[in-house]
Order: structure tokens, then C-alpha cells, then sequence
């Protein structure tokens, strides 16, 4: 068993930004697809805000500038990722189905998810669909009778949301941003494996997913909303360890060991002349101890605080340059009139932007201005200098 490496900071943030294809500035000319991208993350979220693009669109655009919103349904169409919980709702590769079945059967088990199980609209709903074809939670809308006719569709959206989990729906696609549910019979692709894996098989399949994604994690890192697993996951690292598949290493300043592949060189360059603009959900970001661990970046997204507990902003977006977090900002695309608005933005204390960093800073901020639909930028509450020095940057592009 190798425990002997020890990692700089540096070395090991720029190994976990290497695998999240984030590691070098991104070309617009750059051809990863997406559906290579989502098979390197593993999962990619799926939010419902929409302050700025959604969250699976602009993650996927982090990673790859060609990226076009209407990529993500077509592969969901052409059968290639199906939609499932990860951690959250997310869209997942269909190479990796088998390893929701553990989840769905226990859904299918008898587990609710959210509200209580309603048996008899279950049968309904799944009736319907088999004798009518996809259907939307809007099709099982019925008028009620009584003062103001209004509709009521909860218990079946209900129904198909625990049919949906229990593995007996799939998402055929979406229609704007409403789930299209049809059997899951008629959804996956013939040769799919339906094996349900064993424990020892899911465990090993984080651990590598875990490892492929991020390139070196802690073991809490691996089990992240996967409680079920923790004792076999702790089994399988100590089979990888054995066996010379993975490595334990050590990062410097921080007690924790984390693990690797054993063959990685860790001849990874640093982040230098990079910057990105994360969504909250974002996969580098989504495990906040992490981020303040490996990064010393404490984050938070404050959508769900009450307005006067914000210290940011309602949306921060973490600002990501070279190998470090050093700032955040809280923006809004205002689709109408194709503006975008940088309503705060704030640095980080040991963080001086200098005018390499604001001529980068001014074109990505361009660059994902016309990503949101937005052709104007305006800059509502920043420190006066630097809000000067990036108006004349955006004007010199």
C-alpha cells in the first residue's frame, strides 16, 4: 500500500480542476461533446432557477463555449443520458443506468419520495400513460367545480414524480421545461444493462466515478448523500489500496488522507491565465467543505436565505482564476432587454484584481453575457476603480 506521496495545495487543486475539464482556458473552438462532458463529471444538475441560464446549461457551457441549450434534450431524446437523482435531479450517462436500480428499488420498495404514497392514482396515472402514450403532469389537469373553477393536477404530478423514482417512468423529453414521462419499457435503449449491481459493484463504481471526476477525494468525498454505501465504500478503498489501483495521499496543511489513481504522474500544470464563471451547482462547487478545504473558498448560494440574512447576493456566481477562488458575484439576465446586470460582485480579501485579471475578467464577462441572450452589460455595486477599469475593458474588446 502506497501512503507515502505528499501533495502541495497547488498541486492538488490543480489535479482536481484538471478533471473537471477546467484546468487550462477554454476554446471557443474547443470540440469535447457534451455528452462526453456529462460521462467525464458523471452527473450534471438540473435546477429550476432561472435568474441566469439554467444550471445544467451553464455548467455544461463552462466546460465547453460551443455549447447550445437544445443539446441536452436532443441526447435525452436520442437516448444517450437519462434524467435521475444523483445527489439532486440531475442528467446522468445511459452507460451508467444500472447503478440507479439500487435507488429505484427502494423507492419501489415502499420509500416516498417527499409526500405520501397515494396507490390508487398511482395505478391511474400509470394506466393513462399505458394506454395514451408520454404524458405531462398538465394532462392530468381537471377543472374543479366550484367558486373560481380552479385546477387541480398535485396528486398526479405526486404519483408520476414517485413512478419516476421508483424506475416504472422515464423522461422521454422535455417540452420547454416540463418532464414528458413515458414507461420505462419504451424508453431504454435494448442491450441496457437492468443487472442490479451488488454492493461491493456500487461501491466500487462511486470510488472510480468519484476519482474520474474530481481526480483526488477523501473518502467522505465518495460517500457524499450516499449514506447506504459508507461501510462498503470504506471496504472497497482498502481492496483498491491493496490491489495498487489507488494511491493514499497526503495534501499539505490538511489532516485528511485523499485518494487518487495510482498511475496518475501529477504532472498537471497550473491554472494560469484561466477564469470561469461557476453556477452554484456547478460540480466543483456543489461539495462546499471541499471547495473551503482544497480552495479556502467559503461558499454558499443565499437564494434560500431570507433577504436581510445575504451578505452576497441572492445568485452568487464563484469566480475562478488560475488555481483560486477570488471572487463572487450576484448577476441577473434581463432577457427582454438583452442586459446583463452585475447587481454586486465581491472579492475576496487577499485578492488585488490587477489588469491582466480584469481584461480576462471583461471578455468572459462578454462572453457569457451573449450566452444569457444579453448584448448589454451594466454594473450596478462594485468598488468604483475596478468598476471603471472593467467598463474600459469591455469597451476595448
Amino acid at each position: 500500500m502506497n501512503t507515502s506521496k505528499i501533495l502541495s495545495l497547488e498541486q492538488a487543486q490543480s489535479l482536481a480542476l484538471s478533471h473537471q475539464g477546467l484546468l487550462n482556458p477554454v476554446s471557443e473552438k474547443s470540440r469535447t461533446s457534451t455528452l462526453q462532458t456529462i460521462e467525464n463529471l458523471g452527473y450534471v444538475q438540473i435546477d429550476t432557477l432561472a435568474v441566469i441560464a439554467r444550471a445544467h446549461h451553464h455548467t455544461l457551457w463552462s466546460r465547453q463555449p460551443r455549447y447550445k441549450e437544445n443539446e441536452l434534450n436532443q441526447l435525452l431524446e436520442q437516448k444517450q443520458i437519462f434524467e435521475y437523482w444523483s445527489h439532486a435531479a440531475s442528467y446522468l450517462p445511459m452507460s451508467d443506468y444500472r447503478f440507479s436500480l439500487p435507488q429505484k428499488k427502494a423507492y419501489e420498495s415502499g420509500k416516498s419520495h417527499w409526500f405520501s404514497q397515494d396507490k390508487k392514482m398511482k395505478k391511474f396515472v400509470l394506466d393513462r400513460i399505458k394506454a395514451e402514450g408520454a404524458l405531462q403532469s398538465k394532462d392530468f389537469e381537471f377543472k374543479r367545480e366550484g367558486p373560481g373553477n380552479w385546477y387541480e393536477w398535485k396528486p398526479a404530478k405526486r404519483a408520476l414524480e414517485q413512478l419516476f423514482m421508483e424506475g416504472r417512468l422515464m423522461v422521454e423529453k422535455r417540452q420547454g421545461f416540463q418532464k414528458v414521462y413515458n414507461l420505462t419499457e419504451r424508453i431504454l435503449p435494448s442491450g441496457t444493462s437492468t443487472l442490479v449491481p451488488t454492493e461491493k459493484e456500487m461501491a466500487e463504481y462511486l470510488i472510480r466515478k468519484a476519482i474520474q471526476a474530481h481526480g483526488i477525494v477523501t473518502e467522505s468525498e465518495i460517500t457524499y448523500l450516499r449514506n447506504p454505501f459508507k461501510t462498503a465504500v470504506s471496504k472497497a478503498l482498502k481492496y483498491f489500496l491493496k490491489s495498487g489501483a489507488l494511491s493514499e495521499v497526503k495534501i499539505e496543511g490538511l489532516e485528511k488522507p485523499y485518494y487518487i489513481d495510482a498511475v496518475n504522474t501529477l504532472n498537471v500544470k497550473s491554472n494560469k491565465g484561466s477564469i470561469h464563471f461557476l453556477s452554484p451547482f456547478d460540480n466543483l462547487v456543489i461539495q462546499r467543505k471541499r471547495i473551503q478545504q482544497l480552495f479556502g473558498f467559503d461558499y454558499m448560494i443565499e437564494c434560500y436565505l431570507p433577504e436581510s440574512k445575504r451578505k452576497y447576493g441572492y445568485f452568487t456566481l464563484p469566480v475562478l482564476y488560475n488555481n483560486g477562488f477570488v471572487a463572487r458575484f450576484d448577476p441577473k439576465a434581463d432577457r427582454a432587454t438583452k442586459t446583463f446586470y452585475i447587481k454586486s460582485l465581491h472579492f475576496e480579501d487577499t485578492f488585488k484584481p490587477s489588469d491582466a485579471f480584469n481584461q480576462s475578467f471583461a471578455l468572459k464577462l462578454k462572453q457569457f453575457a451573449a450566452f444569457n441572450g444579453c448584448d448589454k452589460i451594466v454594473i450596478e455595486k462594485a468598488g468604483t476603480r475596478w468598476k471603471k477599469n472593467i467598463n474600459a475593458a469591455i469597451k476595448a474588446l
